[in-house]
């Protein structure tokens, strides 16, 4: 599921973000992260062979996400209780299943973001367009990073770019995070499927 994308695309997708007035400082991105408590948004996701999935992602913070792939793709993942849970419709048994903490995702996920943290930013820039900031667990480096892109007035989470650590990169591109009421059932393991 996690593949490398083309250094082309990923140029044009970062054209088509709205303009914004700066760069971003890590406590505006750091204090817009942790407003994010219960959020959706429809995603496109483009993996690394070019292929394009669609969905949608639920946030639930702290540690809850949901990414649900529209047909035909027919996987789910699930954050939830520490983990990780990739499930594969086409394949019947148990889901792949990787610590939380072992991903960039648990960055976004966390109780308190904090990008200042000593460690945790590896890069931060401004295009012209948007800001980047890229970060990893400084304790894990060898669980990979996550590359995140803002835009500004008013902060938005644009898009992501996560790498696994093994080579394999998948990025995430929001179509705008909009706060919702969820349930945890949403995100229960033991529930897949239904909410």
């Amino acid at each position: 599921m996690l593949r490398l994308i083309p250094a082309a695309l990923a140029a044009l997708m970062l054209t088509a973000l709205p303009a914004a007035a700066q760069k971003l400082s890590l406590n505006e991105i750091s204090g817009y992260l942790n407003t994010i408590q219960s959020a959706k948004s429809p995603f496109t996701q483009i993996n690394g062979d070019g292929t394009i999935s669609t969905g949608t992602i639920y946030i639930k913070r702290p540690g809850k996400a949901r990414f649900e792939y529209n047909p035909p793709d027919q996987a789910l993942v699930l954050a939830w209780s520490g983990a990780v849970y990739i499930f594969d419709k086409k394949v019947s048994g148990q889901p792949e299943t990787y610590p939380l903490a072992q991903t960039p995702l648990s960055i976004i996920l966390a109780r308190n973001v904090n990008l200042a943290q000593a460690g945790m930013v590896t890069g931060h820039s401004y295009d012209g367009t948007a800001t980047t900031v890229t970060a990893q667990d400084p304790k894990r480096p060898e669980y990979g990073s996550i590359q995140l892109k803002f835009t500004g007035n008013p902060v938005e989470l644009r898009q992501w770019v996560i790498d696994d650590g093994n080579g394999n990169r998948t990025t995430v591109v929001l179509g705008g995070l909009e706060d919702t009421a969820l349930a945890n059932s949403v995100f229960d393991v033991k529930r897949v499927g239904g909410r």
